[in-house]
This record gives C-alpha cells, sequence and structure tokens, in this order.
C-alpha cells in the first residue's frame, strides 16, 4: 500500500484474468488497502467508540469480515453453518485491536480472492441462492454484491475513524 501508487482500478488489468474477474480482485484489493488505513492508526478505545451514537469503526471491520465470510460460502454454493449463523450477533461488539480485525478482513478477502480467480465467464450465470429464504442470484451478481457490500462498509468504517479520532483520546 503506498501514496505513490494509483487506486487499484487504475494498476491496470491483471495478467490472464477476465477483465470482470479482475476488476473485482482489485476490487477487494481496494478494501485492504482503505480497512488498513482506517483502522490502523485507531487505539482500541477509538476503534469500539460510538460519538453522537454512531456504529463503530470495529463493528465495520468486523462485519465486513463476517459478512464476506458468509457471502463467499453462498458463492461457493455452501449454505451457512450454525456457526457463522450465531456469530452474527457478535459483530456488533467487541474487544479486538485494529490488527486483529485488519487480519480478519484480509482472511475473508483472501478467500474471496481465491474464488473469484477460478470464476470463469461461462460460470457467471450459475445460479446462487442466499440466506435462509434461498433467494436466487447468479454468481457473478454475488460476487459483485460482496465488492459492493465490502466497500460501503469500508467507507462507513473510516467516517466513524474519523470522528473517534476527532472525538477520543487515544
Amino acid at each position: 500500500m503506498s501514496d505513490l501508487l494509483p487506486e487499484p482500478w487504475l494498476r491496470g488489468p491483471i495478467p490472464d484474468t477476465d477483465p470482470v474477474v479482475s476488476h473485482l480482485l482489485r476490487a477487494s484489493q481496494q478494501i485492504r488497502e482503505d480497512i488498513a488505513r482506517a483502522v490502523g492508526p485507531l487505539s482500541g478505545a477509538q476503534l469500539w467508540a460510538m460519538p453522537d451514537e454512531m456504529t463503530p469503526a470495529g463493528f465495520h471491520a468486523k462485519h465486513l469480515a463476517g459478512s464476506t465470510e458468509r457471502l463467499c460460502a453462498y458463492l461457493e454454493g455452501l449454505t451457512l453453518t450454525q456457526e457463522q449463523l450465531l456469530a452474527i450477533a457478535g459483530e456488533r461488539a467487541g474487544a479486538e485491536s485494529s490488527a486483529e480485525l485488519t487480519a480478519r478482513v484480509n482472511a475473508a478477502v483472501d478467500r474471496y480472492d481465491r474464488i473469484v480467480s477460478r470464476l470463469r465467464p461461462e460460470e457467471f450465470g450459475n445460479v446462487r441462492e442466499v440466506g435462509r429464504r434461498r433467494l436466487r442470484t447468479t454468481a457473478i451478481s454475488l460476487a459483485i454484491h460482496i465488492a459492493e457490500h465490502g466497500q460501503r462498509h469500508v467507507g462507513q468504517a473510516i467516517s466513524a475513524a474519523k470522528l473517534a479520532q476527532a472525538t477520543v483520546r487515544a
């Protein structure tokens, strides 16, 4: 991660990779870099602070990791385990450090990258089912949603981190 490099989507296509898949991999790279910049410098108090009742930056990082793992299960055609379902409630609060949360995000995004890297254009339309209601979508729609959802929480983590840094002593 360097301030000298352009944003990942401007770093060019990934060689020997479908352009859609390449863009999704660049999106996950953006998630990694932005979450590290947002939560990396935060103290534990800042990470879990709720100034003006704003959702903490720690939640956004923790939920980003957990939701990416869950959505990846669906992308692989799996259903969620009981453990995955129970973990959802634990995302609201925590005591994890920024390093722990960044590692969790990176591990979840690693899984996403492995799955997406294997996704071929002829498989984009393969049906996937999401949630207890088994709502139908396609593999490419789910892969895109994972990147979009990740970016949404990264943006929220950035805002929460800036507010926490401005209002909570390290």
